[in-house]
């Protein structure tokens, strides 16, 4: 990683790679090592950061962002006190760290640091801006929903949206995304905003989540003739015309595929193996790291970890066994169908949030009329186009319908990633190791490196 990352007195620009849960700083050595091939020690100063490193990353959003946060400013005073300095900032989000990357970016906003730098790209990768808190109906995601938020820790009570961020008594996710908030604010200010999402086989982040939208246009990919871009086929999808329908087969109704049936395989593993066997192992290590996770979190508020916690407390308006244990959460995330709300094939913004508020009272709150902003686009058009004429809305809670609306006032550059060569496509749309199965995951990258990336 030291070959990669770093830089030259005379780089002005600095890019901060910020990994996932689980992760570590070697899950972005792939693309650490792409941005150096492209842009010299003189031209780009890399920052990969490592604070959260391992089981720190279930010590939840807030408390890795601050972590990032310093090692941003620290980075920033390192590189003045060798006589360079930092014009431009970018960052990178790869999974869960996309949330850590867009906490971070509104405490150096409320800090001032932003004012000093030209903010020139925020790009997430496989990032659930959402959350991960499966569509609300039906006994398989209850019980997800259920599980999942209780067995990952803070952060993984953030990620269901089952937490009250400090005295606003909303998740922290639907924090991150209020229009008056310093992390929409500080998010503005980046030049560009882009973002991949796999279509399919993404175990931990599904594409709604991670492409902010409410419909789901690839659950059937047998119905669909893939658009590519050109120079990058098979890989990155076209954002503005990604599938064209085929028509349905004649004839009665189609029998059960094997192709569907192998698709629910993992799910009947998990129910058949590792629900007996495993499961007493998983949460006991899931209570050993609450425990652990919790201690971590008294010594950052008592101020005995490093970090004074109160100087980033400001206003918020103006290894073998963890990846065994990830693969078993993973498979039980991906074995459930989504599911729809009732009145989603409607033709205007009144009809969705009517459909909106259907998921209100399926989740046992109230939906918001706030209309979504119009004006956002083709990308957004097309969203638009697919949620009211082709694909039904997904029951999600009222929070996350509230995020995208949010989200939506951004510009961003979304593109649909498809991965054929492994099953793990959450891994592979950045290489987060070097093998074959991954190699993808390169193509995503120079896609990122000649189309997307401002210098």
């Amino acid at each position: 990683m030291a070959d990669y990352s770093g830089g030259s007195i005379e780089a002005d620009h600095l890019c901060v790679l910020v990994h996932g849960l689980w992760g570590n700083p070697d899950h972005m050595a792939s693309v650490a090592k792409s941005l150096r091939a492209k842009h010299p020690r003189e031209k780009l100063h890399i920052l990969v950061a490592k604070r959260n490193s391992g089981s720190f990353t279930y010590d939840g959003i807030e408390l890795g962002g601050e972590r990032v946060c310093v090692e941003i400013e620290e980075e920033l005073e390192q590189i003045e006190s060798k006589g360079g300095k930092i014009k431009k900032l970018s960052v990178v989000g790869y999974s869960l760290g996309g949330l850590v990357a867009r906490y971070a970016i509104g405490l150096l906003h409320a800090r001032g640091i932003l004012d000093t730098l030209e903010c020139k790209n925020f790009t997430a990768i496989a990032s659930p801006f959402l959350g991960v808190r499966s569509p609300l109906r039906g006994w398989a995601n209850n019980t997800f929903n259920v599980l999942g938020a209780r067995t990952l820790c803070m952060s993984g009570r953030q990620l269901f949206g089952i937490d009250k961020f400090r005295d606003t008594g909303k998740p922290i996710i639907t924090v991150l995304s209020d229009p008056n908030s310093i992390f929409m604010t500080g998010l503005a200010r980046f030049q560009r905003h882009t973002l991949y999402a796999n279509v399919v086989n993404d175990r931990s982040a599904p594409y709604f989540t991670t492409a902010i939208a409410k419909t789901d246009p690839f659950t059937d990919l047998t119905r669909l003739k893939a658009n590519f871009v050109p120079g990058y086929e098979d890989v990155i999808l076209d954002p503005l015309n990604p599938v064209t329908h085929l028509p349905p087969p004649q004839g009665g109704p189609e029998p059960v595929s094997l192709q569907k049936w192998a698709s629910n395989l993992p799910f009947f593993l998990a129910l058949t193996v590792f629900v007996p066997v495993g499961v007493v192992a998983f949460l006991l290590n899931s209570a050993i790291q609450t425990v652990r996770s919790s201690r971590r979190v008294k010594q950052h508020e008592s101020g005995l970890a490093g970090i004074n916690p109160e100087s980033y407390r400001v206003n918020l308006w103006i290894n073998e066994i963890r990846e065994a244990v990830e693969d078993a959460y993973e498979n039980i995330n991906s074995a459930h169908e989504p599911e729809y709300l009732a009145s989603s094939s409607s033709a205007s913004d009144d009809d969705d949030n009517a459909a909106e508020g259907d998921a209100a009272l399926a989740y046992g709150g109230h939906s918001d009329d706030e209309r979504r902003p119009a004006g956002q686009g083709g990308i957004l058009a097309l969203e638009r186009k697919m949620s009211r004429a082709e694909q039904p809305t997904l029951a999600l809670a009222p929070y996350q319908f509230e995020a995208i609306r949010a989200l939506d006032t951004l510009k961003w550059r979304k593109y649909p990633v498809w991965i054929h060569k492994v099953s793990h496509s959450h891994a592979a749309i950045l290489v987060r190791k070097e093998k074959d199965s991954f190699s993808e995951g390169h193509i995503v990258l120079r896609h990122w490196l000649d189309e997307e990336f401002l210098l």
